[in-house]
């Protein structure tokens, strides 16, 4: 289904730079209340307490001013065991629930234990998941291992959303990277996201822009949307509008939605409402 990609890092890196001169002018308060918008605000730290899920999710409320024209994040993400208390929390808001799940995030338990945690985070409320596939069997040339643990987490997420978790800071090459996204798209994901945050490197745009080549590919052969999330190390405006001038010239305006481009953080939010 999808074309040769023949690239390097240099030659992504240097398109990265071109796209980005692209958007030198625009209205940078606007671009802001998008971006907030697009936030899942995340924790997933080993020493995660209810008190600090329950602060999280009044943030990501008190975020939102219809006074001044800011709508809320998209979503809260957590680990599975605060699914049903961010659920509950975030009743009637507009935001969504996201855990992560699939034994994020080495993705290294066998597989039926990974499908019964997240049938557990859909179970106490979870509207999305994310899960990391298995980056050792890629490396190693097991797609078919690959293709198959994504296509059954999906089937467990049921109605939830699956965002499939590449690692692209463990896939050495470019090749890896495209051959990545293609398989997870086959199986299923609505999502593709860049990282889990807890290696180095995290997201980066020459991979980010290696995901759009093929969600944009995969479009114009289908139809279908598929969405995309940069997570992993963006904190500061400018970091974020990197990305958000990737989506928009490679994607177009119309993946300029929550429902289709999200930003992992955890401390952006917080910047890019001080600034608005």
């Amino acid at each position: 289904m999808f074309q040769p990609y023949n690239t390097d890092f240099n030659s992504l890196q240097n398109r990265v730079a071109e796209l980005v001169a692209k958007n030198q002018r625009f209205d940078r308060q606007l671009v802001l209340r998008q971006i907030l918008s697009f936030i899942d605000l995340t924790t997933l730290n080993g020493d995660d307490t209810t008190a600090r899920v329950e602060n999280l999710c009044r943030q990501a409320i008190e975020f939102q001013s219809v006074e001044k024209g800011i709508a809320p994040v998209a979503a809260v993400c957590v680990y599975p065991v605060f699914a049903e208390q961010v659920h509950q929390l975030l009743l009637n808001s507009g935001i969504m629930t996201a855990c992560v799940a699939g034994a994020f995030p080495s993705g290294l338990s066998p597989l039926g234990l990974r499908i019964d945690e997240v049938s557990y985070a859909v179970q106490m409320g979870a509207d999305e998941i994310d899960m990391v596939i298995s980056r050792g069997k890629l490396i190693e040339g097991d797609t078919s291992s690959v293709f198959d643990e994504i296509e059954a987490i999906k089937t467990a997420c049921d109605q939830a959303h699956l965002k499939v978790i590449l690692e692209t800071g463990e896939l050495k090459s470019v090749e890896l990277i495209r051959l990545a996204c293609e398989i997870a798209i086959q199986a299923g994901a609505d999502f593709l996201k860049t990282s889990t945050g807890k290696i180095s490197p995290a997201a980066t745009p020459e991979a980010f822009l290696i995901m759009l080549d093929t969600i944009k590919e995969y479009y114009q052969k289908t139809g279908k949307k598929i969405g995309i999330k940069a997570a992993g190390g963006i904190s500061t405006p400018e970091e974020a509008i990197v990305y958000y001038c990737l989506v928009k010239e490679v994607l177009g305006e119309e993946w300029l939605t929550k429902g289709l481009f999200r930003i992992g953080a955890s401390r952006l939010a917080t910047h890019v409402y001080n600034e608005l």
